[in-house]
């Protein structure tokens, strides 16, 4: 058994969003399923199949019971599963947890909480939500929207017996619109294992070549879905501003490619900009290792895997400054944050990254003590106390 700080607990954790989709929710609940099985952990998760029948697989030594599901229309790419109530209890009945851990609030979130009243099983939720993320082409979104998502959100919280939030940020969002239940912060982690720092090798340069990147030019390396709440067009606009040479290399595929795409060529920056769309996870390293900067203009980021990613590659930051972006980049210290929507100024503190190297390498080594504390083997620690500490009291709180 890996490095465990309570004995082995059987757990559930639910999610709407799971690979083959792409995105943080994804990401978190994959690495999470796996890294809890390694620490010798029963670990099963309930998440949505990628077409219309289930089936069974496998997350390194969790087991993943995959529903049916249908596409969700607003946002391509993602699926809903098509299960009843009594089939998710059977299911998680079936593993008998010590405690249930969802990752959403729509379906399959809100049949487990179910569940789990039924069952008298403690259940925590984790809010990785912003109304951006559930309508990401509309810019700007009816104020009724807005409240109605973060009513249901909180109704939602309150009737678990644990809330976690990756960031301050996020979980003061929720205080604010009136969460009642238990409530902390456990941040994402960061695998810097995987993440390391380090100077170009030949695997990095055969990266290089597979992807058409420039040798001779400093790299903007910028990872994200290319999608409206991202705002990588604020990218291509501020590429298009600097005042140094450099290659900005966008990593990620969306519904706005072909938009962006247009825009980089009227600019007369399409050499500028590379567009190199989805890439192995394999990959990811490499590449980070390759560029000297890293960039997001995102506005509906809680906590940002991306930016964590590049801090912990030993990059330099230019961010917008929403949301939970602040918590990371400390303006002056490992980067620099520009007004959202605000190309001009995201060029200006490119530009002078792009210009003098020492003050790169003085904001990377900055981002690496700035990322330690979010480790992930730290944020697996943090999950096993907080599921022992409900498993023990294993009560149900939170059914209203």
């Amino acid at each position: 058994m890996s490095p465990a700080l309570t004995s082995a607990l059987r757990i559930v954790l639910v999610t709407d969003q799971y690979p083959p989709m792409v995105g943080g929710v994804p990401t978190v609940t994959r690495a999470l399923a796996a890294g809890l099985a390694a620490r010798g952990h029963a670990v099963t998760v309930l998440a949505p199949s990628g077409t219309w029948h289930g089936g069974a697989g496998a997350e390194g030594r969790a087991g993943v019971c995959y529903l049916g599901s249908v596409p969700w229309p607003p946002y391509k790419g993602m699926r809903i599963a098509r299960a009843s109530a009594a089939a998710v209890r059977a299911l998680i009945a079936a593993s008998a947890p010590d405690v249930i851990h969802t990752h959403s609030p729509l379906v399959l979130g809100v049949l487990a909480r179910m569940a789990a009243v039924r069952l008298k099983i403690p259940v925590i939720y984790t809010n990785h939500y912003l109304p951006a993320n559930v309508l990401p082409a509309m810019r700007r979104r009816p104020a009724a929207f807005d409240a109605f998502f973060y009513s249901y959100i909180v109704r939602f919280s309150n009737r678990c017996n644990q809330v976690t939030a990756p960031t301050a940020t996020a979980l003061g969002l929720l205080r604010e619109q009136g969460l009642r239940s238990p409530s902390r912060i456990i941040s994402n982690g960061v695998d810097s294992l995987t993440y390391l720092p380090g100077p170009p090798g030949p695997p990095e340069n055969r990266l290089r070549d597979r992807y058409g990147l420039r040798d001779d030019v400093p790299l903007i390396l910028s990872v994200g879905r290319l999608s409206g709440e991202k705002r990588v067009d604020v990218l291509i606009d501020a590429a298009a501003r600097l005042t140094q040479p450099a290659q900005l290399v966008l990593v990620g595929s969306g519904p706005q490619e072909a938009q962006l795409r247009a825009r980089a060529r009227k600019l007369g920056i399409s050499g500028a900009v590379r567009f190199i769309g989805f890439v192995p996870d394999t990959d990811l390293p490499g590449l980070h290792r390759l560029a000297q900067v890293f960039a997001i203009a995102s506005e509906a980021e809680l906590q940002s895997l991306t930016t964590m990613n590049a801090m912990a590659s030993r990059l330099p930051v230019v961010a917008a400054d929403a949301f939970a972006l602040g918590e990371l980049v400390i303006h002056g210290r490992n980067g620099f944050l520009f007004r959202p929507g605000r190309a001009n100024e995201a060029a200006a503190h490119l530009s002078a990254l792009i210009a003098d190297p020492a003050l790169r390498d003085r904001m990377a080594a900055q981002s690496l003590q700035i990322i330690a504390s979010h480790d992930w083997q730290r944020s697996l620690s943090d999950w096993e106390q907080l599921y022992a500490a409900l498993a023990a009291g294993r009560g149900h709180e939170g059914e209203s």
